[in-house]
């Protein structure tokens, strides 16, 4: 539609802002915000806070009361017209009143998925939908990934110097950055589902993968290990009761597999693909479990077999003014001989973290 407002664009842009909020703890669920306005005033206004939790449409209406009767509704994304954790938003802007709703796109869930406006229509709502809505669809990419395609969103992330490096020749990596970027890879965990690295990383550089913020969540800590090598004495390990720990193997004898869930790990089993974990069989196992984002954070063969399967989604890189020459690249061997096949950014755009730069953006997907 082209008839909308600036009033009504600073209204859905307001409510976005409000949907973030709810970023790494309302997964799987959308991040959604609303706003209820009359007379071009805010009366109400709210966000989804947490999963299980009141919807953004009851914050905003139970804020506006009764003078939600004739409002505007904005909505970031389509209200939900089924019973879930809790009652249809539908039903509760039918029975306020409400004159006009306004969203930033459909749900791609299967249950709503076009019939929440509907429903809305039928209650004589005046219903427009797509105001915002490439904005609506870049927030809440985890969550359609999840619906769309059955698997996390996937980040690829990495700190390397300003030639290209994540180490250097002898394998030393501490510490490429400074510390406001590990701060921010800290802020980064704290709102993703999960964390993966390769056993290569896990041995080398024997790490926590925790969120070290104060009241933080940690992500699932998962581990492609084909054959349960990682030690029962690792940090790893010895922190599995603190932070849920996942290591994925094909081809792992029974003891070490025993070991390793002995000590609290949970040993996932997936399908081999040339003597390695399947990652899409793994992408797979994760969406049935409803982890929305998975942050990939290592090595150069992890994250060069992510880009060679097309599984990236979005690109983190954190960069530093340091050059060191002799090093190792962060991204292993995709198997790409064209300038072509190289995977693109779209939207990229740049951070200052003290002297560090962080580049990211989401990843070009071919057209089939």
């Amino acid at each position: 539609m082209d008839h909308w407002t600036d009033f009504d664009i600073q209204c859905m842009q307001r409510a976005l802002k409000l949907a973030a909020k709810g970023k790494g703890r309302v997964e799987p669920n959308p991040m959604v915000g609303a706003l209820a306005v009359k007379n071009k005033k805010i009366i109400g206004e709210g966000f989804h806070q947490r999963f299980g939790g009141p919807h953004a449409e009851v914050h905003a209406i139970e804020a506006a009361g009764r003078k939600a009767k004739g409002a505007t509704v904005y909505v970031t994304l389509e209200p939900c017209n089924h019973f879930g954790k809790t009652p249809p938003c539908t039903e509760l802007l039918i029975r306020a009143g409400i004159s006009r709703v306004v969203t930033a796109m459909t749900d791609p869930d299967e249950r709503v998925s076009g019939q929440g406006l509907v429903k809305l229509e039928q209650a004589g709502i005046k219903v427009e939908n797509g105001l915002l809505e490439d904005e609506a669809r870049k927030l809440n990419a985890p969550y359609i990934t999840l619906r769309n395609e059955g698997r996390p969103f996937i980040i690829a992330k990495w700190a390397m110097t300003l030639d290209g490096q994540i180490a250097t020749f002898t394998g030393d990596s501490k510490w490429v950055t400074g510390e406001k970027a590990r701060h921010h890879v800290h802020q980064v965990r704290n709102q993703v589902d999960a964390i993966l690295v390769g056993i290569g990383t896990a041995v080398a550089d024997d790490p926590l993968l925790t969120c070290r913020l104060p009241n933080g969540r940690n992500p699932v800590r998962i581990i492609l290990d084909s054959r349960a090598r990682l030690s029962p004495k690792s940090n790893l390990v010895t922190t599995a009761a603190e932070a849920e720990t996942i290591i994925v193997t094909t081809d792992a004898t029974a003891s070490r597999c025993k070991a390793l869930e002995s000590a609290g790990c949970e040993v996932l089993k997936v399908r081999s693909r040339q003597g390695k974990p399947s990652l899409r069989d793994l992408a797979k196992r994760l969406g049935k479990r409803q982890i929305t984002n998975l942050l990939v954070e290592g090595g150069q063969q992890v994250l060069g077999s992510f880009f060679r399967e097309k599984l990236v989604d979005k690109v983190m890189v954190y960069q530093a003014p340091k050059i060191i020459g002799d090093g190792k690249s962060p991204v292993g061997k995709t198997g790409w001989k064209l300038m072509s096949q190289a995977s693109e950014l779209k939207g990229a755009a740049t951070k200052r973290l003290g002297d560090d730069i962080l580049v990211e953006g989401f990843v070009v997907r071919a057209q089939s």
